[in-house]
């Protein structure tokens, strides 16, 4: 259905490596959740962006990558239908990958004076991966870019080694827990922070 009025625009960022043997029925009901959120009967008739400056949602067949770059109005609902096509992705990707999901709140104006409060925008990280570990890879390298990046500001690269070393050792006892439970931890949702501008890629 189509969501006039929806309290966000709701935008979709990430790369998934996809298993040789996919073809694009298997994406077409991976994404399920996706093109029925936005209201249509297949992925080619939701493929395309709310923006035209967007690719949408695009299956590179030479690359093996499903490209995804897509925004749709929406509301809090869609934090479970991302983690639903994130399952489903999860059963034909080739290599770990992180999803980022920013929300867009479409009723503050940044230019209006009278405006009250902040903008309720909000952003998630998802991600898919055919195992748990390939995963857990994904998450730990971009926490390790991360870290760096903003310890440089201070240190010297070459000084950061027992700090990349450190992040190694949560990441081993976190998966060391995982085999033991065989259950994966949710990712922490992002809050606060200053609005940012809607980013095109």
């Amino acid at each position: 259905m189509t969501r006039y009025n929806a309290p966000f625009e709701i935008h979709v960022h990430g790369d998934v490596p996809l298993r040789e043997d996919v073809g694009y029925e298997q994406i077409q009901e991976a994404l399920r959740p996706l093109w029925q959120y936005a209201g249509a009967r297949s992925l080619a008739a939701a493929a395309e962006s709310a923006y035209e400056d967007e690719p949408g949602i695009r299956f590179d067949a030479q690359a093996r990558q499903l490209q995804i770059c897509w925004t749709v109005p929406g509301g809090e609902d869609f934090r479970q239908v991302i983690e639903e096509a994130c399952m489903a992705l999860n059963d034909i990707a080739a290599a770990g990958a992180p999803l980022e999901v920013s929300f867009y709140d479409t009723e503050f104006d940044e230019e209006d004076e009278n405006a009250e409060g902040e903008a309720r925008d909000d952003f998630m990280m998802c991600f898919v991966g055919p195992t748990p570990a390939a995963i857990m890879q994904v998450q730990r390298d971009l926490l390790v870019q991360d870290v760096v990046h903003l310890m440089e500001r201070h240190f010297d690269g070459s000084e950061l080694g027992e700090v990349v070393a450190a992040i190694d050792k949560l990441f081993t006892q976190r998966f060391d827990a995982l085999v033991s439970s065989m259950q994966l931890g949710r990712p922490p949702r992002g809050h606060g922070g200053p609005r940012k501008p809607r980013h095109l890629h």
